[in-house]
Protein backbone atom coordinates (compact mmCIF):
# COMPACT_ATOMS: atom_id res chain seq x y z
CA UNK A 1 0.00 0.00 0.00
CA UNK A 2 1.51 3.33 -1.02
CA UNK A 3 0.99 6.01 1.57
CA UNK A 4 3.88 8.36 0.88
CA UNK A 5 4.75 10.10 -2.39
CA UNK A 6 8.10 11.44 -1.11
CA UNK A 7 11.11 10.28 -3.04
CA UNK A 8 14.10 9.26 -0.91
CA UNK A 9 15.93 12.45 -1.90
CA UNK A 10 12.94 14.59 -1.09
CA UNK A 11 12.64 12.98 2.34
CA UNK A 12 16.29 13.64 3.13
CA UNK A 13 15.97 17.20 1.89
CA UNK A 14 12.88 17.85 4.00
CA UNK A 15 14.65 16.37 7.04
CA UNK A 16 17.65 18.63 6.53
CA UNK A 17 15.47 21.73 6.76
CA UNK A 18 13.08 20.36 9.36
CA UNK A 19 16.05 19.82 11.67
CA UNK A 20 16.63 23.56 11.61
CA UNK A 21 13.44 24.03 13.62
CA UNK A 22 14.74 23.94 17.17
CA UNK A 23 13.35 24.34 20.65
CA UNK A 24 15.97 27.01 21.30
CA UNK A 25 14.78 29.15 18.37
CA UNK A 26 11.15 28.64 19.30
CA UNK A 27 11.95 29.76 22.84
CA UNK A 28 13.73 32.88 21.62
CA UNK A 29 10.70 33.97 19.61
CA UNK A 30 8.19 32.95 22.27
CA UNK A 31 10.01 34.84 25.01
CA UNK A 32 9.38 38.00 22.99
CA UNK A 33 5.84 37.24 21.81
CA UNK A 34 4.70 36.34 25.35
CA UNK A 35 6.62 39.12 27.10
CA UNK A 36 5.43 41.96 29.33
CA UNK A 37 6.05 44.35 26.44
CA UNK A 38 3.30 42.70 24.34
CA UNK A 39 0.84 43.21 27.22
CA UNK A 40 -1.27 40.16 26.35
CA UNK A 41 -1.70 41.05 22.62
CA UNK A 42 -5.42 41.82 22.87
CA UNK A 43 -6.90 42.55 19.44
CA UNK A 44 -7.19 46.25 18.71
CA UNK A 45 -4.62 47.29 21.32
CA UNK A 46 -1.06 48.53 21.21
CA UNK A 47 0.13 45.10 22.40
CA UNK A 48 -1.41 43.44 19.36
CA UNK A 49 0.18 46.03 17.08
CA UNK A 50 3.60 45.44 18.68
CA UNK A 51 3.26 41.70 18.13
CA UNK A 52 2.29 42.28 14.49
CA UNK A 53 5.35 44.51 14.03
CA UNK A 54 7.62 41.82 15.49
CA UNK A 55 6.23 39.13 13.16
CA UNK A 56 6.48 41.52 10.22
CA UNK A 57 10.11 42.16 11.09
CA UNK A 58 10.86 38.45 11.13
CA UNK A 59 9.21 37.93 7.75
CA UNK A 60 11.19 40.85 6.31
CA UNK A 61 14.49 39.53 7.69
CA UNK A 62 13.81 36.11 6.13
CA UNK A 63 13.14 37.68 2.76
CA UNK A 64 9.52 36.56 2.55
CA UNK A 65 7.62 38.30 -0.22
CA UNK A 66 4.43 40.28 0.25
CA UNK A 67 1.28 39.69 -1.74
CA UNK A 68 1.06 41.75 -4.93
CA UNK A 69 -2.30 43.19 -3.83
CA UNK A 70 -1.07 44.26 -0.38
CA UNK A 71 1.08 47.16 0.76
CA UNK A 72 3.44 45.43 3.15
CA UNK A 73 2.82 42.31 5.19
CA UNK A 74 -0.29 43.39 7.08
CA UNK A 75 -3.87 42.86 5.95
CA UNK A 76 -5.91 45.37 7.95
CA UNK A 77 -9.55 44.96 8.94
CA UNK A 78 -11.86 47.32 10.84
CA UNK A 79 -13.19 47.03 14.37
CA UNK A 80 -16.02 49.21 15.62
CA UNK A 81 -16.85 50.63 19.02
CA UNK A 82 -20.34 52.09 19.30
CA UNK A 83 -22.08 54.32 21.82
CA UNK A 84 -25.75 55.21 21.83
CA UNK A 85 -28.20 57.67 23.31
CA UNK A 86 -31.89 56.87 23.33
CA UNK A 87 -35.35 58.09 24.21
CA UNK A 88 -38.34 55.78 24.60
CA UNK A 89 -41.91 57.04 25.01
CA UNK A 90 -44.87 54.88 25.98
CA UNK A 91 -48.24 56.64 25.78
CA UNK A 92 -46.27 59.87 25.47
CA UNK A 93 -44.53 59.31 28.81
CA UNK A 94 -40.71 59.27 28.75
CA UNK A 95 -39.33 55.97 30.06
CA UNK A 96 -36.36 56.18 32.43
CA UNK A 97 -33.13 54.69 31.08
CA UNK A 98 -31.63 52.13 33.45
CA UNK A 99 -34.84 51.83 35.45
CA UNK A 100 -37.54 51.11 32.88
CA UNK A 101 -35.38 49.95 29.98
CA UNK A 102 -31.98 49.79 28.37
CA UNK A 103 -31.14 49.92 24.65
CA UNK A 104 -27.77 48.17 24.13
CA UNK A 105 -25.50 49.85 21.63
CA UNK A 106 -24.45 46.48 20.18
CA UNK A 107 -27.79 45.69 18.53
CA UNK A 108 -29.35 49.10 17.92
CA UNK A 109 -28.78 51.67 15.21
CA UNK A 110 -29.60 55.29 14.42
CA UNK A 111 -33.30 55.60 13.92
CA UNK A 112 -36.73 56.75 14.99
CA UNK A 113 -39.90 54.77 15.05
CA UNK A 114 -43.42 54.77 16.37
CA UNK A 115 -46.50 52.59 16.43
CA UNK A 116 -49.99 52.69 17.85
CA UNK A 117 -50.16 48.97 18.48
CA UNK A 118 -47.98 46.40 20.16
CA UNK A 119 -48.30 42.68 19.54
CA UNK A 120 -47.14 39.99 21.95
CA UNK A 121 -45.32 37.29 19.95
CA UNK A 122 -44.32 34.84 22.67
CA UNK A 123 -40.65 33.97 22.26
CA UNK A 124 -40.41 35.77 18.92
CA UNK A 125 -39.49 32.57 17.08
CA UNK A 126 -40.33 31.48 13.56
CA UNK A 127 -38.93 28.06 12.71
CA UNK A 128 -40.05 25.29 10.38
CA UNK A 129 -41.24 23.27 13.39
CA UNK A 130 -42.57 26.10 15.54
CA UNK A 131 -43.78 29.67 15.07
CA UNK A 132 -44.94 32.44 17.39
CA UNK A 133 -46.08 34.47 14.37
CA UNK A 134 -48.87 32.21 13.10
CA UNK A 135 -51.78 34.33 11.81
CA UNK A 136 -50.18 37.54 13.06
CA UNK A 137 -49.51 40.67 11.00
CA UNK A 138 -46.87 42.78 12.71
CA UNK A 139 -46.07 45.20 9.90
CA UNK A 140 -45.47 48.71 11.24
CA UNK A 141 -46.22 47.54 14.77
CA UNK A 142 -44.05 47.02 17.83
CA UNK A 143 -43.54 43.36 18.78
CA UNK A 144 -43.02 42.20 22.37
CA UNK A 145 -41.30 38.91 23.15
CA UNK A 146 -39.41 36.99 25.83
CA UNK A 147 -35.86 35.75 25.48
CA UNK A 148 -35.46 31.97 25.53
CA UNK A 149 -37.33 29.18 23.82
CA UNK A 150 -39.97 26.59 24.70
CA UNK A 151 -39.33 23.18 26.21
CA UNK A 152 -41.19 19.89 26.05
CA UNK A 153 -40.79 17.02 28.50
CA UNK A 154 -37.49 18.38 29.79
CA UNK A 155 -35.93 18.92 26.34
CA UNK A 156 -35.82 22.05 24.23
CA UNK A 157 -38.66 21.83 21.74
CA UNK A 158 -36.69 23.02 18.72
CA UNK A 159 -33.54 20.97 19.24
CA UNK A 160 -35.27 17.94 20.74
CA UNK A 161 -32.45 17.65 23.26
CA UNK A 162 -31.02 19.19 26.43
CA UNK A 163 -29.01 21.59 24.24
CA UNK A 164 -30.73 24.83 23.30
CA UNK A 165 -31.07 25.91 19.66
CA UNK A 166 -29.94 29.05 17.87
CA UNK A 167 -33.01 30.79 19.28
CA UNK A 168 -31.27 30.94 22.65
CA UNK A 169 -27.74 31.59 21.40
CA UNK A 170 -27.28 33.93 19.57
CA UNK A 171 -31.04 34.12 20.03
CA UNK A 172 -31.69 37.85 20.27
CA UNK A 173 -30.14 38.69 16.91
CA UNK A 174 -32.11 35.86 15.28
CA UNK A 175 -35.36 37.13 16.76
CA UNK A 176 -34.71 40.74 15.81
CA UNK A 177 -33.95 39.64 12.25
CA UNK A 178 -37.30 37.82 12.07
CA UNK A 179 -39.13 40.87 13.43
CA UNK A 180 -37.46 43.06 10.83
CA UNK A 181 -38.24 40.64 8.01
CA UNK A 182 -41.90 40.77 8.99
CA UNK A 183 -41.93 44.56 8.88
CA UNK A 184 -42.08 45.36 12.59
CA UNK A 185 -41.35 48.96 13.54
CA UNK A 186 -39.39 47.90 16.61
CA UNK A 187 -39.26 45.40 19.46
CA UNK A 188 -39.69 45.39 23.22
CA UNK A 189 -37.80 42.50 24.76
CA UNK A 190 -38.12 40.86 28.18
CA UNK A 191 -35.49 38.71 29.81
CA UNK A 192 -37.47 36.40 32.11
CA UNK A 193 -34.43 35.97 34.36
CA UNK A 194 -33.57 39.68 34.72
CA UNK A 195 -36.17 41.71 36.58
CA UNK A 196 -34.17 44.96 36.85
CA UNK A 197 -30.91 46.56 35.76
CA UNK A 198 -27.90 47.43 37.85
CA UNK A 199 -26.27 50.82 37.40
CA UNK A 200 -23.24 49.04 35.95
CA UNK A 201 -25.22 47.08 33.34
CA UNK A 202 -27.22 50.17 32.37
CA UNK A 203 -24.03 52.20 31.92
CA UNK A 204 -22.09 49.54 30.04
CA UNK A 205 -24.98 48.91 27.64
CA UNK A 206 -24.55 52.40 26.22
CA UNK A 207 -21.10 51.56 24.83
CA UNK A 208 -19.76 48.43 23.18
CA UNK A 209 -16.35 46.88 23.32
CA UNK A 210 -14.61 46.83 19.95
CA UNK A 211 -16.29 44.29 17.69
CA UNK A 212 -15.93 42.87 14.21
CA UNK A 213 -18.58 43.80 11.58
CA UNK A 214 -19.52 40.41 10.19
CA UNK A 215 -20.08 40.32 6.46
CA UNK A 216 -23.73 40.25 5.47
CA UNK A 217 -24.99 41.37 8.88
CA UNK A 218 -27.93 43.63 8.06
CA UNK A 219 -29.29 46.56 10.03
CA UNK A 220 -31.49 45.11 12.80
CA UNK A 221 -34.84 46.31 14.00
CA UNK A 222 -34.30 48.60 17.00
CA UNK A 223 -35.35 47.34 20.40
CA UNK A 224 -35.46 48.09 24.11
CA UNK A 225 -34.93 45.58 26.91
CA UNK A 226 -37.59 46.15 29.57
CA UNK A 227 -37.48 45.75 33.33
CA UNK A 228 -40.22 43.50 34.67
CA UNK A 229 -41.97 46.39 36.41
CA UNK A 230 -42.10 48.39 33.18
CA UNK A 231 -43.09 45.34 31.14
CA UNK A 232 -46.07 44.90 33.43
CA UNK A 233 -47.14 48.44 32.62
CA UNK A 234 -46.90 47.56 28.95
CA UNK A 235 -48.59 44.14 28.95
CA UNK A 236 -50.99 44.74 31.83
CA UNK A 237 -52.38 42.11 34.17
CA UNK A 238 -51.41 39.22 31.88
CA UNK A 239 -47.70 39.87 32.48
CA UNK A 240 -47.35 37.80 35.66
CA UNK A 241 -48.76 34.64 34.11
CA UNK A 242 -46.74 35.16 30.91
CA UNK A 243 -43.56 35.54 32.94
CA UNK A 244 -44.21 32.26 34.77
CA UNK A 245 -44.71 30.49 31.44
CA UNK A 246 -41.50 31.96 30.04
CA UNK A 247 -39.45 30.95 33.08
CA UNK A 248 -40.85 27.41 32.82
CA UNK A 249 -40.28 27.30 29.06
CA UNK A 250 -43.94 26.63 28.34
CA UNK A 251 -45.46 27.15 24.92
CA UNK A 252 -47.65 30.25 24.92
CA UNK A 253 -51.28 29.64 24.04
CA UNK A 254 -52.65 31.44 20.97
CA UNK A 255 -55.00 33.38 23.24
CA UNK A 256 -51.97 34.97 24.85
CA UNK A 257 -50.94 36.46 21.54
CA UNK A 258 -52.89 39.68 21.27
CA UNK A 259 -52.73 43.24 20.13
CA UNK A 260 -52.73 46.11 22.59
CA UNK A 261 -53.51 49.72 21.78
CA UNK A 262 -50.41 51.49 23.00
CA UNK A 263 -48.49 54.44 21.59
CA UNK A 264 -44.77 53.63 21.49
CA UNK A 265 -42.10 55.92 20.04
CA UNK A 266 -38.32 55.86 20.15
CA UNK A 267 -35.41 58.00 18.99
CA UNK A 268 -31.93 56.45 18.92
CA UNK A 269 -28.67 58.21 18.05
CA UNK A 270 -25.54 56.11 17.54
CA UNK A 271 -21.88 57.15 17.41
CA UNK A 272 -19.03 55.01 16.09
CA UNK A 273 -15.25 54.83 16.56
CA UNK A 274 -13.14 52.67 14.22
CA UNK A 275 -9.77 51.05 14.89
CA UNK A 276 -7.88 48.54 12.76
CA UNK A 277 -6.43 45.13 13.58
CA UNK A 278 -4.40 43.03 11.16
CA UNK A 279 -3.36 39.67 9.85
CA UNK A 280 0.35 39.36 9.05
CA UNK A 281 0.98 37.59 5.73
CA UNK A 282 4.26 36.62 4.09
CA UNK A 283 4.88 34.20 1.22
CA UNK A 284 7.49 31.98 -0.33
CA UNK A 285 6.68 31.81 -3.99
CA UNK A 286 6.40 28.38 -5.55
CA UNK A 287 8.01 27.15 -8.74
CA UNK A 288 5.98 25.25 -11.34
CA UNK A 289 2.79 25.34 -9.24
CA UNK A 290 3.09 28.84 -7.80
CA UNK A 291 -0.57 29.64 -8.60
CA UNK A 292 -1.59 27.05 -5.99
CA UNK A 293 -1.23 27.72 -2.27
CA UNK A 294 -0.56 26.05 1.05
CA UNK A 295 -1.36 28.05 4.21
CA UNK A 296 0.37 27.76 7.56
CA UNK A 297 -1.60 29.69 10.17
CA UNK A 298 -1.74 30.52 13.86
CA UNK A 299 -3.27 33.38 15.84
CA UNK A 300 -0.98 35.87 17.52
CA UNK A 301 -3.58 37.65 19.66
CA UNK A 302 -4.54 36.77 23.23
CA UNK A 303 -6.65 38.23 26.04
CA UNK A 304 -4.66 41.34 26.94
CA UNK A 305 -4.24 43.04 30.31
CA UNK A 306 -7.13 43.10 32.79
CA UNK A 307 -6.96 44.81 36.16
CA UNK A 308 -3.19 44.99 35.88
CA UNK A 309 -2.77 41.28 35.15
CA UNK A 310 -1.18 40.33 31.85
CA UNK A 311 -2.61 37.28 30.09
CA UNK A 312 0.61 36.17 28.42
CA UNK A 313 -0.83 33.51 26.10
CA UNK A 314 2.47 31.65 25.74
CA UNK A 315 0.79 28.43 24.64
CA UNK A 316 -2.43 30.07 23.41
CA UNK A 317 -1.30 30.92 20.85
CA UNK A 318 2.22 32.19 21.17
CA UNK A 319 3.24 28.61 20.45
CA UNK A 320 1.38 28.53 17.12
CA UNK A 321 2.62 31.98 16.16
CA UNK A 322 6.25 31.05 16.74
CA UNK A 323 5.70 27.74 14.95
CA UNK A 324 4.65 29.67 11.84
CA UNK A 325 7.73 31.93 12.16
CA UNK A 326 10.08 28.94 12.52
CA UNK A 327 8.52 27.04 9.62
CA UNK A 328 8.83 30.16 7.50
CA UNK A 329 12.52 30.32 8.39
CA UNK A 330 13.04 26.67 7.41
CA UNK A 331 11.21 27.04 4.09
CA UNK A 332 13.06 30.29 3.36
CA UNK A 333 16.40 28.53 3.87
CA UNK A 334 15.29 25.72 1.55
CA UNK A 335 14.29 28.28 -1.08
CA UNK A 336 17.62 30.08 -0.78
CA UNK A 337 19.43 26.76 -1.25
CA UNK A 338 17.50 25.96 -4.42
CA UNK A 339 14.99 23.60 -2.81
CA UNK A 340 11.98 25.91 -2.79
CA UNK A 341 8.42 24.52 -2.77
CA UNK A 342 6.49 23.85 -5.95
CA UNK A 343 3.40 25.56 -4.54
CA UNK A 344 3.41 28.99 -2.96
CA UNK A 345 3.43 28.77 0.82
CA UNK A 346 1.53 31.47 2.69
CA UNK A 347 2.53 32.11 6.29
CA UNK A 348 -0.32 33.92 8.01
CA UNK A 349 -0.63 34.89 11.64
CA UNK A 350 -4.06 36.28 12.42
CA UNK A 351 -5.56 38.42 15.15
CA UNK A 352 -9.05 38.39 16.62
CA UNK A 353 -9.19 34.64 17.23
CA UNK A 354 -9.96 35.03 20.93
CA UNK A 355 -12.79 37.42 20.07
CA UNK A 356 -14.51 35.04 17.66
CA UNK A 357 -12.15 34.12 14.79
CA UNK A 358 -12.33 37.67 13.42
CA UNK A 359 -9.07 37.86 11.48
CA UNK A 360 -9.48 34.54 9.71
CA UNK A 361 -13.11 35.34 8.96
CA UNK A 362 -12.01 38.59 7.36
CA UNK A 363 -9.37 36.76 5.31
CA UNK A 364 -11.76 34.04 4.15
CA UNK A 365 -14.28 36.70 3.05
CA UNK A 366 -11.53 38.88 1.49
CA UNK A 367 -8.97 36.31 0.32
CA UNK A 368 -5.65 37.51 -1.05
CA UNK A 369 -5.27 34.23 -2.95
CA UNK A 370 -8.10 32.19 -4.53
CA UNK A 371 -9.60 29.75 -2.03
CA UNK A 372 -10.32 27.37 -4.91
CA UNK A 373 -6.55 27.21 -5.50
CA UNK A 374 -5.71 26.85 -1.81
CA UNK A 375 -4.73 23.22 -1.36
CA UNK A 376 -4.85 23.21 2.45
CA UNK A 377 -4.61 25.18 5.64
CA UNK A 378 -2.50 23.70 8.42
CA UNK A 379 -3.47 25.59 11.56
CA UNK A 380 -1.48 25.54 14.79
CA UNK A 381 -3.16 26.72 18.00
CA UNK A 382 -1.55 25.57 21.26
CA UNK A 383 1.21 23.03 20.63
CA UNK A 384 3.68 23.78 23.41
CA UNK A 385 2.25 22.01 26.42
CA UNK A 386 0.86 18.74 27.69
CA UNK A 387 -2.82 18.01 28.27
CA UNK A 388 -3.01 17.63 32.07
CA UNK A 389 -6.06 15.37 31.64
CA UNK A 390 -4.25 12.92 29.37
CA UNK A 391 -3.36 9.96 31.59
CA UNK A 392 -1.67 7.83 28.93
CA UNK A 393 1.85 6.50 28.45
CA UNK A 394 2.41 8.74 25.41
CA UNK A 395 1.83 11.98 27.33
CA UNK A 396 5.18 13.36 26.18
CA UNK A 397 4.85 12.17 22.58
CA UNK A 398 1.44 13.09 21.15
CA UNK A 399 -0.52 15.81 19.41
CA UNK A 400 -4.23 16.09 18.79
CA UNK A 401 -5.08 16.31 15.09
CA UNK A 402 -8.46 17.73 14.12
CA UNK A 403 -9.99 17.53 10.64
CA UNK A 404 -8.35 14.30 9.47
CA UNK A 405 -11.69 12.78 8.37
CA UNK A 406 -13.16 15.93 6.87
CA UNK A 407 -13.11 17.51 3.40
CA UNK A 408 -10.25 15.46 1.91
CA UNK A 409 -9.29 11.78 2.12
CA UNK A 410 -5.72 12.83 1.26
CA UNK A 411 -5.22 14.57 4.60
CA UNK A 412 -4.67 11.63 6.98
CA UNK A 413 -2.56 9.72 4.44
CA UNK A 414 -0.14 12.60 3.97
CA UNK A 415 -0.01 13.64 7.62
CA UNK A 416 0.45 10.10 8.95
CA UNK A 417 3.16 9.35 6.38
CA UNK A 418 5.08 12.52 7.24
CA UNK A 419 4.83 11.69 10.93
CA UNK A 420 5.77 8.02 10.55
CA UNK A 421 8.77 8.87 8.42
CA UNK A 422 10.13 11.65 10.58
CA UNK A 423 8.69 12.18 14.07
CA UNK A 424 6.69 9.16 15.27
CA UNK A 425 4.28 11.17 17.42
CA UNK A 426 0.96 9.67 18.49
CA UNK A 427 -1.63 11.42 16.32
CA UNK A 428 -4.75 11.49 18.48
CA UNK A 429 -8.09 12.00 16.70
CA UNK A 430 -10.12 12.34 19.91
CA UNK A 431 -11.54 15.73 19.00
CA UNK A 432 -12.85 14.57 15.62
CA UNK A 433 -15.48 12.49 17.42
CA UNK A 434 -18.85 14.05 16.46
CA UNK A 435 -20.02 13.45 20.03
CA UNK A 436 -17.20 15.48 21.55
CA UNK A 437 -18.75 18.31 23.55
CA UNK A 438 -15.78 20.66 23.16
CA UNK A 439 -16.50 21.11 19.41
CA UNK A 440 -12.83 21.96 18.82
CA UNK A 441 -13.25 21.76 15.03
CA UNK A 442 -15.24 25.01 15.15
CA UNK A 443 -13.08 26.90 17.63
CA UNK A 444 -9.94 28.06 15.84
CA UNK A 445 -9.01 29.80 12.62
CA UNK A 446 -8.91 26.74 10.35
CA UNK A 447 -12.73 26.76 10.60
CA UNK A 448 -12.96 29.82 8.35
CA UNK A 449 -11.05 27.92 5.66
CA UNK A 450 -13.13 24.78 6.19
CA UNK A 451 -16.43 26.64 5.84
CA UNK A 452 -15.23 27.71 2.40
CA UNK A 453 -14.36 24.12 1.47
CA UNK A 454 -10.57 24.30 1.93
CA UNK A 455 -9.12 21.09 3.44
CA UNK A 456 -7.66 21.73 6.88
CA UNK A 457 -5.69 20.07 9.64
CA UNK A 458 -5.58 21.61 13.09
CA UNK A 459 -2.78 20.72 15.52
CA UNK A 460 -3.46 21.14 19.22
CA UNK A 461 -2.14 20.01 22.61
CA UNK A 462 -5.48 19.83 24.45
CA UNK A 463 -4.48 22.10 27.31
CA UNK A 464 -8.02 23.14 28.29
CA UNK A 465 -7.64 22.88 32.06
CA UNK A 466 -4.32 24.02 33.51
CA UNK A 467 -3.68 27.73 32.86
CA UNK A 468 -6.06 27.95 29.90
CA UNK A 469 -7.08 31.61 29.49
CA UNK A 470 -5.31 32.52 32.71
CA UNK A 471 -2.40 34.89 33.41
CA UNK A 472 -0.36 31.77 34.26
CA UNK A 473 -0.09 30.62 30.62
CA UNK A 474 3.60 31.56 30.57
CA UNK A 475 6.78 30.57 28.73
CA UNK A 476 8.18 28.58 31.66
CA UNK A 477 5.32 26.07 31.30
CA UNK A 478 6.25 25.12 27.72
CA UNK A 479 7.74 21.68 26.99
CA UNK A 480 10.22 22.78 24.32
CA UNK A 481 11.37 19.30 23.34
CA UNK A 482 7.83 18.18 22.55
CA UNK A 483 7.00 21.57 21.02
CA UNK A 484 9.95 21.24 18.63
CA UNK A 485 8.89 17.76 17.58
CA UNK A 486 5.33 18.80 16.87
CA UNK A 487 6.37 21.79 14.77
CA UNK A 488 8.75 19.64 12.73
CA UNK A 489 5.93 17.19 12.04
CA UNK A 490 3.72 20.03 10.76
CA UNK A 491 6.60 21.26 8.61
CA UNK A 492 7.04 17.84 7.00
CA UNK A 493 3.31 17.63 6.32
CA UNK A 494 3.38 21.06 4.68
CA UNK A 495 6.45 20.09 2.66
CA UNK A 496 4.63 17.14 1.12
CA UNK A 497 1.41 19.09 0.40
CA UNK A 498 3.48 21.86 -1.21
CA UNK A 499 5.50 19.50 -3.43
CA UNK A 500 3.14 16.70 -4.49
CA UNK A 501 1.85 16.54 -8.04
CA UNK A 502 -1.80 17.24 -7.28
CA UNK A 503 -3.71 19.56 -5.00
CA UNK A 504 -5.55 17.79 -2.21
CA UNK A 505 -8.79 16.16 -3.27
CA UNK A 506 -11.97 17.75 -1.95
CA UNK A 507 -13.96 14.56 -1.86
CA UNK A 508 -15.80 14.70 1.48
CA UNK A 509 -18.89 16.93 1.72
CA UNK A 510 -18.78 19.88 4.08
CA UNK A 511 -19.69 18.77 7.58
CA UNK A 512 -23.36 19.41 8.38
CA UNK A 513 -22.25 20.92 11.69
CA UNK A 514 -20.43 23.75 9.93
CA UNK A 515 -22.33 26.94 10.68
Amino acid sequence: ICCNSFSFAQTNTATNYGNQITGADLKNHLTIIASDEMDGRETGTEGQRKAAAYIEGQFLAMGLKTADTMKGYQQYYPLFQDSISSELFVNKKLAIYGEDYISPAMFNENGTGKARQIIFVGYGIEDKNYSDYTNLNVKNKIVVFFLGEPKKEGNYLLSGSKRSSKWTYPGLSEKLAIAKAKGAAGALVINPLQSAFTAQSAGSSKKTNFYFPHQGAGKPVNFALLSHAFAKNVLGNSFDSLLKQAIAGLTFLPLSQKELKLNVAFDYKKFRTTVYASNVIGIIEGTDKKEEYVFLTGHYDHLGNHNGKIYYGADDDGSGTCAVIEMAQAFAKAKADGHGPRRTIVFMTVSGEEKGLWGSEYYSDHPVYPLAKTSADLNTDMVGRVDTERKLSDTLNYVYVIGHNKLSTDLPIINEAANNTNTQLTLDYKYDDPADMERIYYRSDHYNFARKGVPILFFYDGMLKADYHKPTDTVDKINFELYEKRVRMIFYTAWEIANRDEMLKRDIPLDEGVR
